[in-house]
């Protein structure tokens, strides 16, 4: 047969001829071959991918181009070795639907026996999710009752108590002062929490017990580690001063004392609600709630659980946070949790620091130990900064402004869907977080909710 004929020799209006019993086309294809790999393949053309792992956890919704229910679930898919990590990256622009997501996939996972952890609601809206399926809400409220203290941990071998303490601890003073700490000040840090653990004995050390070791050295173990009771009292200045805020401070009342309340690990879900405090504290606020709940998660007899971290880009403006969040990150498989990390852009690590910045670069690893990556739209100035953050290829960069509210690019390790996110009626009262905008809407123009 020829190749060297076109298009321009044969009739008008006759593309294609019958050939025993087919249809073949007389137009010569223009396209250059190409060969590739199946997985490179997948990237490119999503519609290609194979269908995934069977998973009857969670059911999300349904794969927009072949119509199939598609569920998830990240312990699910690990154990079938579809997932190098369970950790999740949720990105999407306001008003697309990701927060619904979020949320329903909690919801429906406690359905199969995973537990959901929130450590910090700065905004109010996951309480009435918890509520919903018998979970537990912690509200930090400047001046009433509740109280949760921060170094509580129930390791039962101490060298794994204080190193959760002294962690929790140097990022809180680091949050305070806004800079990491110098070797002297950490010596005279780890130095306090070894003399108020031992005046505390049997009982949960508190900030003001760790206040009075560092206002008064232990002279004997200031002289085991080389110095002076004086000198350890000036290294200790800072760190008095950081952490008499929890005491004396705009967050007195709230962290400065035993818990009033219990971590119950059979809750089906723990929130802690922030949304009462401002911003000038909920950094503070958020390391210490953060500590609290690290104590119940970070136990190989947790079971599987989500941790969720809403509202991500207040998170990543605290370098101290971040280093904690990038340990659990890393232990996410030994201690059986799925990290589910939400953003509107992912330009919202510019608040993390400056490209090249040690903090940058911290943010950027917890993206990097996301296996499973779910965007749902973003403006056209944003799919640039998306796709070289996430190695999104071309046609799933193409896809990231053309997608419709309440479906998502699910990008994983060799494949990508398109999914769309179906919601029960019963499920909006709970997870629509745009209703109480559009009843205000209502009111104001007259007409129903859109």
């Amino acid at each position: 047969m020829s190749t060297t004929r076109t298009a321009r020799s044969r009739k008008p209006g006759r593309a294609f001829r019958t050939r025993a019993g087919r249809l073949q086309s007389w137009l010569p294809l223009r396209l250059p071959p190409h060969r590739a790999s199946s997985s490179m393949l997948a990237g490119a053309y999503p519609f290609l991918s194979p269908p995934p792992p069977p998973v009857d956890r969670a059911l999300v919704g349904t794969d927009a181009l072949t119509g199939e229910r598609f569920a998830f679930d990240p312990w699910d898919l690990y154990a079938a070795g579809a997932l190098t990590n369970p950790n999740v990256l949720l990105a999407g622009v306001i008003g697309q639907g990701k927060s619904a997501l979020a949320k329903s996939l909690a919801i429906r996972s406690i359905a199969y026996g995973r537990r959901v952890y929130v450590p910090a609601d700065p905004k109010g809206e996951w309480a009435v999710v918890a509520e919903a399926v018998g979970g537990t809400v912690v509200r930090l409220v400047p001046g009433s009752s509740t109280r949760i203290n921060p170094l509580d941990v129930t390791a039962a071998d101490p060298l794994i108590a204080r190193g959760q303490r002294l962690r929790l601890l140097t990022a809180l003073v680091e949050a305070t002062l806004e800079r990491p700490l110098a070797p002297p000040e950490h010596s005279a840090l780890d130095a306090a929490l070894r003399s108020a653990v031992g005046v505390c004995g049997d009982r949960q050390v508190t900030v003001p017990d760790l206040a009075l070791a560092l206002a008064d050295p232990d002279p004997v173990a200031s002289r085991a580690d080389g110095t002076s009771v004086t000198e350890r009292s000036a290294d200790g200045r800072d760190l008095l001063h950081a952490v008499r805020r929890l005491i004396r401070g705009d967050l007195a009342g709230l962290f400065d004392g035993p818990s009033t309340v219990t971590l119950d690990r059979n809750t089906p879900m723990l929130v802690l609600d922030l949304s009462a405090l401002d911003d000038e504290t909920l950094a503070v606020a958020m390391t210490c709630a953060a500590g609290w709940v690290e104590s119940a998660i970070v136990s190989p007899d947790s079971g599987p659980s989500w941790v969720i971290y809403d509202e991500a880009w207040r998170v990543l403006r605290l370098e101290p946070l971040v280093r904690r969040m990038q340990a659990q990150w890393k232990l996410a498989r030994a201690y059986g949790l799925a990290n589910l990390l939400i953003l509107h852009r992912l330009s919202d690590l510019d608040a993390a620091g400056d490209v090249g910045s040690r903090a940058r670069s911290l943010a950027a690893g917890l993206l990097a130990d996301c296996s499973t990556r779910i965007v749902y739209r973003q403006e056209s100035d944003q799919v640039g900064a998306a796709g070289a953050a996430l190695g999104l290829s071309t046609t799933e960069r193409d896809v990231l402004t053309a997608l419709p509210r309440g479906t998502g690019l699910w990008s994983m390790p060799g494949r990508s869907y398109v999914v769309h996110h179906l919601l029960h009626p019963d499920e909006l009262a709970v997870l629509d977080t745009d209703q109480a905008f559009r009843l205000a809407t209502a009111d104001l123009t007259g007409g129903p909710p859109c």
